[in-house]
């Protein structure tokens, strides 16, 4: 696969241009310099055998989290096999401009080209012809806000690195997993252990993530696509709209996930900010696997007794779950990684699967038989006629009854907990809904 780089100095509109080319809202987009931290990952709307990269400002900085995202920026381009080199038009041509130029043609023997965004409005551009001074070539004038000139990228593309693959989309197969949790639970610090490399920017302070990075990994044995998140705090504490920005796209991230890792420090007692979190992902019906990260700091002594305390939370909070997935873990020493992976992978194949219908209807028919239902208001019966599998994720169970039609939420209960211990679903979201079978004498 083609590697592309967006490089440049900060609030050039490389984040814009980015969410242009795929087509997609992944780069999160201010006009604020500097948003953007860690390299964000992407595939080109028109030429799905090119990956593209949205890298952090380059900025001259010898320690922090700018000194970092640079760091991050420059190994993007030294692995790239184009770059896109972006400059401001309304601005012109800066000394930082020129300086960054001759570092991208110290690292790297890619083709590069010039790209002088903001360009929508000739009477604000600066002079074109400056920007001739950067070794680059020709200046190609774009704005990626207004999504014009952007041809000239796909004509430069196809020159440096022809097509071999058919331009329609590629159908994503992958199992995506997002990583969430509030801020400064280690996050990036479990994505950097899977993917074996320290990609993400890790620091011992909250709100270092700002984007939804979407990395595409094989971890033991199985391709996924691992989604790092922004920290998630109480909206009371939010009070920078890019945070909220960051939020929302943490939260979007839960919706276009199969799992979701909640990752819970375990050193920390558990909040209600964490379990409003695992609440969205059992109404979204995904897998949940909460990861007690940091376990390897916890006292021996007083393991047991707070594993014991976070599953009574879980168990307590949600109806929509049998028995909660909770494993502890080390992100720092990589303890616990795998062995949550092989759970993970495990409970995504069951939740792929279908159960038969027989067996459906002969699991409830046996629960009925053990314990009948409660009569309705009405003092009428309810009686189960039939029943199926008719949705995945979450599992839903279709009942056609005739009869009652208020029926309790404490026999849904217990249905569903019948239901998932016989097919294994325990670990999985469970919905039951109930359809009045019609009178044929109506």
């Amino acid at each position: 696969m083609t590697r592309i780089t967006i490089a440049g100095r900060p609030n050039t509109g490389k984040s814009t241009l980015f969410n242009a080319l795929t087509g997609t809202r992944d780069a999160l987009v201010h006009d604020r310099p500097g948003v953007t931290r860690d390299t964000i990952y992407g595939t080109l709307s028109m030429r799905p055998d090119c990956e593209i990269r949205d890298t952090a400002g380059l900025e001259k900085a010898r320690s922090g989290i700018a000194a970092d995202s640079t760091v991050a920026a420059i190994d993007a381009i030294s692995s790239a096999d184009a770059i896109l080199f972006v400059v401001d038009g309304r601005v012109g041509l800066l000394p930082e401009d020129m300086e960054w130029a001759r570092t991208v043609r110290r690292k790297t023997h890619a083709p590069v080209l010039l790209l002088v965004n903001k360009s929508e409005s000739g009477k604000r551009l600066n002079d074109i012809h400056e920007f001739y001074k950067l070794g680059f070539g020709e200046p190609v004038l774009i704005s990626a806000e207004h999504k014009t000139g952007l041809d000239a990228i796909f004509e430069f593309l196809d020159r440096v690195a022809p097509t071999s693959e058919p331009k329609e989309a590629v159908t994503e197969k992958r199992m995506k997993v997002a990583v969430l949790g509030q801020p400064n639970v280690g996050k990036s610090t479990l994505v950097n252990r899977v993917i074996g490399e320290n990609r993400q920017i890790v620091k011992n302070e909250p709100g270092i993530t700002r984007d939804t990075v979407k990395i595409p990994v094989k971890f033991y044995g199985l391709d996924i696509l691992l989604m790092d998140t922004a920290g998630l705090r109480r909206k009371s504490n939010v009070r920078d709209d890019v945070e909220t920005l960051s939020a929302l796209k943490s939260l979007d991230a839960i919706e276009k996930s199969d799992v979701v890792i909640l990752v819970i420090d375990a050193t920390r007692d558990i909040e209600n900010q964490a379990l409003g979190i695992a609440a969205r992902v059992y109404d979204s019906g995904k897998i949940l696997c909460v990861a007690l990260n940091k376990w390897d700091l916890v006292e021996t002594q007083e393991r047991d007794e707070k594993l014991l305390k976070l599953k009574h939370h879980f168990t307590n909070s949600f109806h929509q779950i049998i028995k909660p997935m909770i494993l502890a873990i080390s992100a720092e020493t990589g303890t616990g990684v795998q062995n949550m992976f092989k759970r993970i992978y495990e409970q995504w194949d069951i939740s792929n699967a279908t159960a038969p219908t027989s067996l459906i209807n002969k699991i409830i028919g046996e629960l009925v038989e053990s314990r009948q239902p409660p009569l309705s208001r009405l003092k009428r019966p309810m009686r189960i006629k039939f029943a199926s599998q008719t949705g995945r994720h979450p599992m839903r169970i279709t009942i056609n009854v005739g009869g009652a039609s208020d029926i309790p939420e404490s026999y849904t209960r217990y249905l569903r907990r019948g239901i998932a211990t016989a097919l294994k679903w325990e670990h999985l979201p469970i919905v039951i809904e109930y359809k009045k079978a019609d009178n044929p004498f109506d």
